[in-house]
């Protein structure tokens, strides 16, 4: 009997140590005082809410987490496999944690994210994210986002171009999206004309769809966080392919800029050395500048800083990935709300005619400031479908809230902006799709951090300006010229949570030239 009871706690110990996220755990007495104080599911032994997590479908997630939330408002307190972990979504307690420059390091989700993007802006933490981020911010001084608007503008036309070629039909809107926006992103960022919406990129965006997938996976499933047991599994094949696929094409984009920089470095020289001969100042017409991108200015500024090449791809690929998904994202469910909310799409309509009148010059920045009801109009997408569903925080020290209540270090704090953002306390009807609740009288009367599109505090998304002048652009060119109209029904598809939300199924409308 001893020696079958050995043998079980034996097995017990080497699945824990071997297949559970050990270096989590936090079974310290101070620490589960202190999440027993709050209040919250128990779920079972060891595991907690692990065995909940790890069945759910993808459709049935969020509105598990709900149930939860609805049950134990405001701090919601629960273990998986070991990890203490605390649901917060009171805006007064998510403005303690987010404004804070001590709790910056990013929750255990992020982990699985790291063989992809790696230790750049997103997952970097401490020093290192702190030098990153003051090195990267010049790179998005409004500026270089001018220098854009020509290209986001080529780029929009081409998208009512292809949108216009299917002569009414319905088609499936992210598909047409997703390949601006990356067209958009390879540009303004990289300086690479990738031309997505003419090649397609179909193995690009393929590539990180699935790897997405396959990290909301190793998330919600605690066995997969170990990667010799994930790297046993026969779709982590898959997944390093698709790693392949998306690293090589950032590294080969990397090597071509560095060889244009070098060539242009000489070819300047060179230019100086004539213009010195025959009297020309350098700035002179007879010699065109070239604007740089993104990855221009990113490169100057991380080269001081004796960065290598990994260092650079591990900021290009998370520009490129929430630099074209997230937008793609947003602009997918604007079109959808104003393809069902047609009096919006119409009022949306007058302001750019109003701006423009019947001329056909592109938006400049003004114009974009004008744009008052269409900016509206985006953010009320936002509150409605988050591009992030979830933030997380992971406590390196103890967290006070204001009022005296103190959650222990190696908690994992979540935020769910989905639900945040449909709290009746703050937006009534929050069902309802409603563009006046982001006039400027409205906004006051909100608490600051009960709307996070962008997260908050010093961990805000450094590219939120570039993306709503990309998507002022997009939408108000679709708009100006195109009519929309929505076939998609509501009941049609649910939200998943993944990295980026998505709908369950396809979402089509129709886009007709207007007369």
């Amino acid at each position: 009997m001893f020696y079958e009871l050995f043998l079980i706690g034996a097995a017990v110990c080497l699945f824990i140590y071997f297949l559970l996220p050990v270096e989590h755990m936090n079974f310290e007495e101070r620490t589960v005082s202190l999440m027993n104080q709050l209040h919250g599911p128990k779920g079972i032994p060891l595991l907690g809410m692990a065995i909940y997590t790890t069945t759910l479908s993808e459709e049935a997630y969020l509105p598990f987490l709900k149930s939860i939330m609805d049950q134990y408002p405001r701090l919601t307190g629960l273990w998986i496999v070991g990890m203490p972990f605390v649901l917060m979504q009171d805006p007064n307690d998510i403005e303690v944690l987010l404004s804070s420059l001590n709790h910056i390091t990013k929750g255990i989700e992020y982990e699985p994210i790291t063989p992809w993007l790696r230790q750049g802006l997103l997952n970097s933490t401490g020093e290192k994210w702190r030098r990153r981020r003051k090195t990267l911010t010049p790179a998005f001084h409004f500026n270089i986002l001018q220098d854009n608007l020509p290209c986001i503008n080529k780029h929009a036309k081409l998208l009512l171009r292809n949108m216009f070629n299917e002569k009414g039909k319905p088609l499936v809107v992210e598909e047409y999206i997703t390949l601006c926006a990356l067209d958009v992103i390879c540009e303004t960022a990289m300086g690479y004309s990738m031309n997505a919406q003419d090649n397609n990129a179909k193995e690009y965006i393929q590539a990180v769809k699935r790897i997405q997938m396959m990290v909301v996976k190793r998330v919600m499933s605690f066995y997969l966080r170990k990667d010799w047991f994930f790297n046993l599994m026969p779709f982590s094949k898959d997944f390093y392919k698709d790693l392949n696929t998306v690293h090589s094409f950032t590294a080969k984009v990397i090597k071509e800029k560095r060889r244009e920089l070098y060539d242009l470095k000489n070819n300047h020289s060179s230019r100086e050395e004539c213009a010195n001969q025959i009297n020309v100042e350098e700035n002179s017409e007879n010699i065109p500048k070239r604007k740089p991108a993104f990855l221009d200015s990113i490169m100057d500024l991380m080269d001081s800083t004796l960065s290598t090449d990994q260092h650079l791809q591990e900021e290009i690929e998370t520009f490129m990935f929430a630099g074209h998904d997230t937008t793609s994202n947003v602009a997918t469910f604007t079109l959808y709300e104003l393809g069902r909310n047609l009096s919006v799409q119409k009022k949306v309509f007058e302001e750019i005619q109003n701006i423009f009148g019947d001329s056909q010059r592109e938006p400049t920045r003004k114009d974009l400031h004008q744009m008052h009801y269409l900016d509206c109009v985006i953010k009320e997408i936002m509150r409605i479908y988050p591009s992030v569903p979830y933030i997380s925080r992971k406590l390196i020290q103890d967290l006070e809230l204001n009022d005296g209540t103190i959650l222990p270090r190696g908690a994992n704090i979540a935020i769910i902006p989905y639900f945040l953002h449909r709290s009746p306390k703050y937006f009534p009807n929050p069902e309802i799709f409603d563009p006046s609740r982001f006039s400027l009288e409205n906004c006051k009367r909100r608490h600051p951090f009960c709307y996070l599109p962008f997260s908050a505090g010093p961990r805000n998304c450094i590219g939120q300006k570039f993306a709503l002048m990309e998507l002022k652009i997009i939408i108000s060119t679709l708009i100006r010229y195109a009519t929309v109209e929505t076939i998609t029904k509501p009941e049609d598809f649910t939200i998943l949570p993944m990295l980026i939300i998505r709908p369950s199924s396809p979402i089509k409308i129709k886009v007709m030239p207007r007369k």
